[in-house]
């Protein structure tokens, strides 16, 4: 089998054409580490609640409070970073079909138009989920300053 001849044209056109891809994924990479780091503040306060309650939280209604809006908030978290992980992966097939349709001469563009708009789909989904995620936080805090309690 005969593989296409390639030109150098068409090999500097492809890069070209993928730098927005690569740009979008660094912005990914960028998101996917806060959103895992609030991940992990959110599970590091539930062990810590786990394992030694305050006196004043020990069995009460606002501790069970607590682990409930820390469970929701790690459901939330972790549907981000699943949407984020998605669009990243979704990014880079774009970035291996912009390769194909220019390299191999394939009629393949509308392929790459799906799949981008379907990666920032996933990004979108993400940064809601993410924000309700925010929104959730500041607002358990709120409650918590208001009632005269401090809860971090």
């Amino acid at each position: 089998m005969a593989l296409p001849e390639i030109n150098i044209t068409n090999v500097s056109q492809a890069i070209q054409l993928a730098l927005t891809p690569v740009f979008l994924l660094t912005g990914i990479g960028g998101l996917l580490n806060v959103m895992t780091g609030r991940l992990a503040r959110i599970i590091d306060r539930g062990r810590y609640l786990a394992e030694t309650p305050p006196p004043t939280l020990a069995g009460s209604a606002r501790l069970e409070r607590e682990f409930h809006d820390l469970e929701k908030r790690r459901r939330l978290a972790s549907g981000a970073i699943t949407a984020c992980t998605f669009a990243a992966l979704t990014t880079c097939l774009v970035i291996v079909l912009l390769f194909l349709e220019v390299m191999g001469s394939l009629r393949i563009m509308w392929l790459v138009g799906l799949t981008f708009m379907l990666s920032t789909l996933a990004l979108v989904i993400s940064l809601a989920l993410f924000l309700r995620e925010v929104h959730l936080a500041t607002y358990t805090v709120r409650i918590a300053q208001h009632s005269g309690q401090t809860r971090f």
